[in-house]
């Protein structure tokens, strides 16, 4: 008790304190635990609905991917049945959704195309980035050479089944075989040129080389001496002809030479290892080369020597053409005061010529106005006397036809005189048996009877015929005489008539021969 009583009261409410909340924790946890069984059951109570969703959901999910699988355009799956030992190969052709075995098959996915990128900046899914293949070349410089490479998988099932019992994995088959056979392929081939051949015009002829050994197998190399043509440069000189330009020297350099069939004279080739895959290289780029500083500074120095001798040169030659410029200059000067004075002389000739030829001209449009003057004075007299011939045929015509007329009308006469004359007869002798007749009629009656009954029938006949009659003067009158002298007999009358005709026949002779003679004269 006294030991207590000198320990403060302080310290030992701390102490308390301390240990107090220890012991609630530990009485908390152990509530938690006895009443856990509870909550759970609370839970699945509560949420049972959702929980056996959710549990179906994973448990397709689980179903799904351990008993089917789906293929894609692009790739092609190994698969291996573990139990069974059967193997698969899915290409393009056998897209779609596929049953596995579960839990004891093998699925492996390759990718039909593929590019392994050694340093190019390249973007892409379907890439293989490696840093850019360094390279010793065949004077002993060293490069870096950035570059791609596109393999295309075969589609023959035995192959893809060979590449996979070999690699047993798409990434295994890149850095073991694709990876490796593209680096050396450009190795190998970097050593068949020099530092100044590739970076001096060699990089297309080394992508040309380095495509043919991926394709159809590498070149078998040998060691070897050769001469090499290189550019130099010729010495400067003032009068030297080919001192601007560029010569080629010979040096010779250890290379390394592809070996030629002495039987075939083709290059003997290494089996190449993508062949027996079936692996197809479908496309080569190669980027921009790095020299080492050692070559970068050859180059270069190389560069400025070149430059240097140009610039000599074409000072030279810039002296040698202000040299020529003068020259030319003083025998253009010549040659343009000879082309002057021949100029005037030509000229003067010329104008000689056009006065020469003006004057022809003229001489000859004066004959042709002469010509053309004479033939049209002949075609106009030709014209004229061949209107008075026609004119002098006509009027032969014209009294020809008058002639014609004339005898016409004359024997038109004679036939109506002759008729006349037989109409006069046959009237006399009818007149006479009138004449009779009448005279017997006198006989048998009276004569104012006679007359009276005459003057009714005549008065019949002739007044109903006079309605409607216009009484003009008459053409030709025909006197019966006087009481004292009165014509006698028809034959009078008739020859009255045929006097009347005969005038009116010569009347119209007369009309016609005054129009014939007014249209000829206005014909003329």
């Amino acid at each position: 008790m006294p030991i207590r009583e000198q320990v403060p009261h302080k310290d030992t409410t701390d102490f308390f304190t301390e240990v107090e909340p220890d012991t609630h924790e530990k009485k908390t946890y152990h509530e938690d635990l006895r009443s856990f069984p509870q909550t759970l059951t609370n839970i699945l109570k509560k949420w049972w609905l959702v929980i056996i969703f959710a549990l179906s959901i994973y448990a397709i999910y689980l179903i799904q991917k351990h008993l089917f699988f789906e293929t894609e355009a692009g790739y092609i799956y190994h698969y291996q049945d573990l139990i069974g030992g059967k193997i698969k190969v899915y290409t393009d052709e056998k897209l779609g959704i596929h049953f596995r075995m579960p839990f004891k098959s093998r699925l492996t996915r390759y990718n039909k195309a593929w590019t392994v990128n050694f340093g190019i900046p390249y973007g892409g899914h379907q890439i293989r980035r490696k840093d850019p293949i360094k390279v010793t070349l065949a004077d002993s410089y060293t490069a870096k050479i950035p570059a791609t490479f596109r393999y295309k998988l075969p589609s023959n099932e035995q192959k893809i089944k060979m590449i996979h019992s070999e690699f047993k994995s798409f990434d295994e088959l890149i850095d073991s075989l694709l990876i490796k056979t593209a680096r050396d392929a450009v190795v190998n081939t970097a050593t068949q040129y020099t530092g100044e051949e590739f970076f001096l015009g060699g990089l297309n002829q080394f992508k040309a080389a380095l495509i043919d050994q991926l394709r159809n197998g590498i070149y078998e190399t040998k060691r070897q001496q050769i001469k090499i043509e290189q550019m130099d440069l010729a010495p400067v000189g003032l009068d030297q002809e080919e001192s601007a330009q560029l010569r080629k020297i010979q040096t010779l350099v250890w290379k390394t030479v592809p070996v030629i069939d002495p039987e075939t004279g083709k290059k003997v080739r290494i089996e190449n290892p993508l062949d027996n895959y079936g692996i197809e290289v479908t496309q080569v780029t190669l980027g921009e080369p790095i020299a080492e500083q050692q070559l970068e500074q050859l180059l270069s120095e190389k560069k400025r020597l070149v430059g240097e001798r140009i610039k000599a040169v074409q000072e030279q030659e810039t002296a040698k053409e202000q040299a020529k410029m003068v020259q030319l200059q003083a025998e253009i000067e010549r040659t343009k005061a000879k082309q002057d004075a021949l100029k005037q002389k030509y000229l003067a000739l010329i104008a000689k010529q056009r006065e020469v030829e003006e004057a022809q001209k003229q001489a000859e449009k004066e004959i042709i106005e002469y010509e053309k003057a004479k033939k049209l004075a002949e075609i106009k007299n030709a014209k004229e006397l061949e209107i008075a011939k026609a004119e002098q045929n006509i009027e032969k015509a014209n009294q020809k036809t008058e002639l014609i007329k004339a005898q016409a009308a004359l024997e038109i006469q004679k036939a109506n005189f002759q008729a006349a004359q037989f109409e006069a007869k046959a009237i006399r002798e009818k007149g006479v048996a009138e004449a009779d007749v009448l005279k017997a009629k006198y006989k048998a009656r009276t004569p104012e009877l006679y007359k009276a009954e005459i003057q009714r029938e005549i008065a019949q006949i002739i007044y109903p015929n006079l309605k409607g009659i216009n009484v003009t003067m008459p053409h030709n009158v025909v006197n019966l005489g006087d009481k004292d002298t009165p014509l006698q007999t028809n034959l009078d009358v008739l020859s009255s008539f045929a006097t009347i005709g005969v005038m009116e026949g010569l009347e119209k002779k007369a009309l016609s021969a005054d129009t014939a003679t007014t249209e000829s004269h206005a014909q003329q």
